[in-house]
């Protein structure tokens, strides 16, 4: 196939600032979060993008928005390549949007250069990655992989009182000229762009990482139970101290499972003392544990001993420990076929690369289970995101729509014509 498709970076830059603008944060961030009326507004102006080049546009029912270039077989399960446009309530302009914009900037440059493919091609913008309005994130990836939308999630509020459903509906709505199509239809492949979120490539003076998998996640909530008593005349042989048993387990943690394996994460996020009283023993303590890891075995042996750890820390103090598990994301692999697409890819285009695991569970993870997948990271200054600072230098936004670009033409001639 020949690859004499150009990026226009002009182009590309301009739409970054156009989408940056909708849901636009004083201190130069963006607050675009999923199924809010922001987040409507940039869906419809992919949409009218996309329909002022001809191409077509379509909604699923839990509202990934999807804009189609026809191949010569329309029968052919599409392409994807895509990410998401929703933001965090402080995030800043890169993190999802420069992953859907350099999509449809790969789509823009094949119809410029008059390419024609066997299989279609289609940009996707899945609806709520981040999970910062709705939670789970990755709402729209993991309902398109599961086929079905979870009933739980119809009754979900937000912390300012909106209800998924309706919001789900209204954005629906919203884009009515969008055709409709079911959830989870076959696909011949999936390729996500995305801001690296660390701060690896940058130090390594590197435009371009080809992630070869996405580490596993797993959420523990524990709590610690002792008793409650008088802060000045409880002496200490007769307390039974939560916060003792939490203080004393989290140092034991925190001194072993990250340093003595460089590709564990372990997180503390929340932490709640009961009842809270400046002058009281407190009769219990909760805090959330985030863990992570690419082995899913390492992972059960990480969990094992932090549940023995905490127990073992309440023991000493005459206090119980529990622990439960309230979220599991397993970890991917994506397939070497489509790693190799992106290694000639990169060399057609002159970058260097390196391979490289995402410590963050994107989209791709969840795509990952129906096709093969993969993603392309590009740095961010001082690998901040998830934050109004966060920045891309335009020379890595355009090296990596160009790593797209490349990639994608690689990919429909090994897997979309398959």
């Amino acid at each position: 196939m020949p690859h004499q498709a150009q990026v226009n970076a002009e182009r590309l830059l301009k739409r970054l600032d156009d989408f940056a603008a909708i849901g636009a944060t004083p201190a130069g961030g963006v607050n675009r979060q999923a199924l809010s009326v922001k987040d409507r507004e940039a869906r419809r102006l992919l949409a009218e993008l996309a329909l002022a080049r001809g191409f077509q546009v379509f909604l699923d029912p839990i509202a990934n928005l999807f804009v189609r270039r026809d191949g010569k077989r329309g029968d052919l399960p599409p392409f994807l390549i895509g990410s998401h446009l929703d933001s965090q309530p402080t995030g800043g302009r890169f993190d999802g949007a420069l992953g859907t914009l350099a999509a449809f900037e790969v789509l823009e440059s094949m119809e410029d250069a008059g390419i024609e493919t066997e299989a279609p091609l289609e940009v996707v913008a899945w609806t709520n990655e981040e999970g910062s309005h709705f939670s789970p994130g990755c709402m729209g990836s993991m309902a398109f992989s599961l086929k079905a939308i979870p009933a739980e999630w119809n009754d979900l509020r937000a912390s300012n009182g909106d209800i998924f459903s309706q919001e789900l509906h209204a954005t629906l709505e919203a884009l009515s000229e969008a055709q409709m199509r079911p959830l989870g239809f076959p696909v011949a492949g999936y390729l996500e762009l995305h801001i690296e979120q660390g701060p690896s490539l940058e130090r390594e003076n590197i435009p371009v990482g080809i992630v070869y998998g996405i580490q596993g996640t797993r959420w523990l909530d524990i709590t610690i139970t002792g008793q409650a008593s008088h802060a000045g005349t409880t002496a200490l042989a007769f307390r039974r101290d939560p916060m003792t048993a939490a203080v004393a387990a989290l140092k034991r943690l925190f001194d072993t499972v990250m340093p003595q394996d460089e590709r564990a994460r372990f997180t503390v996020g929340r932490f709640a003392v009961d009842p809270g009283s400046v002058n009281a023993v407190p009769a219990s303590v909760t805090f959330t544990v985030d863990l992570r890891h690419p082995d899913t075995e390492t992972l059960d042996a990480l969990e094992a001993l932090i549940e023995k750890t905490c127990a073992d820390a309440a023991a000493s103090v005459r206090c119980e420990a529990q622990s439960r598990r309230f979220f599991d994301m397993p970890p991917a692999t994506f397939p070497e076929e489509l790693l190799a697409c992106l290694d000639r890819a990169a060399e057609r285009q002159g970058l260097t690369t390196t391979r490289m695991l995402s410590g963050a569970f994107h989209d791709a993870l969840f795509v990952n289970r129906v096709a093969p997948a993969a993603m392309i990271f590009v740095p961010c200054r001082d690998g901040l995101s998830h934050n109004e600072a966060e920045y891309v230098e335009p020379s890595h936004s355009i090296a990596g729509a160009r790593m797209l670009l490349a990639s994608t033409l690689e990919a429909l001639a090994s897997l979309g014509s398959k």
